[in-house]
């Protein structure tokens, strides 16, 4: 039989339960499919956890890309099964704080190491990069060095993008498009597609599908995504094209579901974040520059990489626009 609890020590107890890890609690965190392969850092994130949480289980519940879990969140509203979300990126973000389901993180941010400022206090950075463009050494000595030179390429030049409604990347290269050329976006989008084999509606399949079997000798991808071949593979053969006018930056974020039934242990997981054991799993498993300073625990081929200027818009300007700006793509590539 249970113990009898004066009414005082209840309260005291139900507040020290609010704050406190419970033994056998499982977190579930809603990511994509890719940071929970068995090449990702998911796995080797969750063991690492799991021993510094104890009794506890991490769950990944893995979706498409960021903008599935966003849809994920929308649709399951206040009834979430999850804790904590991780893959929202600082595109997302405005849209995703509209959604009124999120709650601070209360993590010290110190830490960070971003090429911008960061003060959020509710999506928490645990990686970022920039967009670029992919391309193979074989198939293409010398890559265009500019967007003005990619539009003006060979027509035999093709390239492999990804669709902004259901895509980040995607959706990355839209605003670096809308970044760079304002009220002319709609001239470039047509110039570009001119050079486009397909359009995909996620990265890995226009990445490892097509662009590694060498369908086309660019893809829209990430700067660091020579990283991987080069520190896993040991192949320099598909490198990032540098472009004179700035690259578009993604910094992608962890936050906390406001109604979790976990909360001690999803801000514990949150605070784990920028730990050298969260952190030292991303930059060869999620192949992205990681959101702190590792110092020697990064891999000696990031300093090879491109290095370029960070291009940007505000999350709320992004949440104002895509919607306008996805029909600007769409009407431009029906054309």
């Amino acid at each position: 039989m249970a113990p009898k609890v004066h009414a005082a020590g209840a309260s005291l107890a139900a507040l020290l339960a609010a704050g406190t890890a419970q033994a056998g609690e499982t977190l579930t965190v809603y990511t994509y499919d890719s940071f929970v392969s068995e090449w990702g850092p998911g796995p080797g994130i969750e063991e690492a956890f799991e021993a510094r949480c104890g009794d506890c289980d991490l769950e990944f519940v893995a979706l498409p890309g960021g903008v599935d879990i966003l849809q994920r969140l929308r649709l399951e509203g206040q009834g979430t099964a999850a804790d904590v979300v991780l893959g929202l990126d600082m595109n997302l973000m405005a849209e995703a704080r509209a959604l009124d389901l999120l709650a601070p993180h209360g993590v010290d941010t110190a830490p960070l190491a971003l090429p911008i400022d960061w003060d959020d206090d509710t999506f928490l950075p645990y990686d970022w990069g920039h967009f670029a463009f992919v391309y193979d050494t074989e198939q293409l000595e010398t890559p265009p060095g500019s967007f003005e030179a990619l539009l003006a390429a060979p027509e035999d030049l093709r390239v492999i993008l990804q669709d902004p409604r259901t895509s980040v990347t995607g959706q990355g290269l839209m605003l670096w498009i809308k970044k760079l050329y304002g009220e002319r976006a709609p001239e470039v989008w047509a110039k570009l597609d001119e050079r486009v084999l397909t359009v995909t509606n996620g990265w890995s399949q226009a990445y490892f599908s097509l662009f590694m079997n060498g369908e086309a000798p660019m893809v829209l991808s990430y700067a660091t995504s020579p990283a991987y071949h080069m520190g896993v593979e040991g192949s320099d053969r598909y490198q990032a094209a540098e472009f004179e006018e700035g690259h578009y930056l993604q910094v992608e974020t962890a936050a906390m579901v406001a109604n979790t039934e976990a909360p001690a242990l999803a801000r514990d997981f949150l605070a784990f974040v920028l730990t050298p054991d969260f952190q030292r799993h991303i930059p060869l498993g999620n192949v992205m520059n990681p959101a702190i300073d590792l110092g020697e625990d990064l891999p000696a081929v990031f300093d090879r990489l491109i290095a370029p200027e960070s291009l940007t818009f505000a999350p709320e300007e992004v949440r104002e626009h895509r919607r306008e700006w996805i029909r600007e793509w769409l009407n431009a590539v029906a054309r």
